[in-house]
């Protein structure tokens, strides 16, 4: 077996401004963790990138089922229709398959309340269990409407457009801030230590 390759001190910090913590860093480089570590520490940049809260990393990913390599999906190897899309669509992004922009105006404006950005997962040929590499990309609502057709149905436009109460296509959306969301108010400026204290209400007001 083929002994691993150094990693150099460019491509962890490459990797770390990609990814939001060392675990993710060495599956974007498609090394071990323990490969990863070892250099990670002897540059000194492994602690700079814990992240054991978890902050920025979605609690549907906390589980304790095993998920297959990514690579094996997007190599065809595994079938990925018994997978959450949603799952997958985050693993592209956090391994380096996909950049998290728009493919065709690179557009990539996060929303303030809760830092989501608006990108759909696209499969050029329609087939949604397809995650090959050229066949997959992110278009932001925008370019996905001109290329692929309407973001939302003709009831949700209608709501818009009178000025209704519009929640999207989905349920109500759950204001329940984690350590991350308060984290990024307070970068911006929106949120101090006592609105900290009640969270909920503070969103309530804005």
């Amino acid at each position: 077996m083929p002994k691993p390759k150094p990693l150099s001190k460019e491509q962890i910090v490459a990797a770390q401004g990609k990814t939001k913590s060392n675990m993710g860093a060495a599956r974007y480089l498609h090394v071990s963790y323990t490969h990863y570590k070892k250099y990670a520490k002897m540059y000194k940049l492994f602690e700079s990138h814990k992240n054991q809260s978890g902050k920025g990393i979605p609690k549907f990913l906390k589980n304790s089922g095993k998920e297959p390599a990514l690579l094996d999906i997007v190599e065809g190897r595994v079938d990925a229709s018994h997978f959450t899309p949603q799952k997958l669509k985050y693993r592209l992004i956090e391994e380096g398959y996909l950049l998290e922009e728009c493919s065709i105006c690179s557009f990539k404006e996060r929303r303030v309340l809760d830092y989501k950005m608006p990108l759909l997962l696209h499969f050029k040929d329609n087939n949604k269990s397809n995650y090959t590499r050229d066949n997959i990309e992110l278009l932001c609502y925008n370019h996905y409407f001109c290329m692929v057709g309407d973001v939302f149905t003709e009831k949700d436009e209608k709501q818009i457009e009178s000025h209704q109460q519009h929640n999207g296509t989905t349920e109500a959306v759950n204001w329940e801030l984690d350590e991350y969301d308060i984290q990024r108010f307070k970068e911006l400026g929106l949120m101090d230590e006592k609105d900290e204290d009640d969270a909920h209400q503070y969103i309530s007001r804005i």
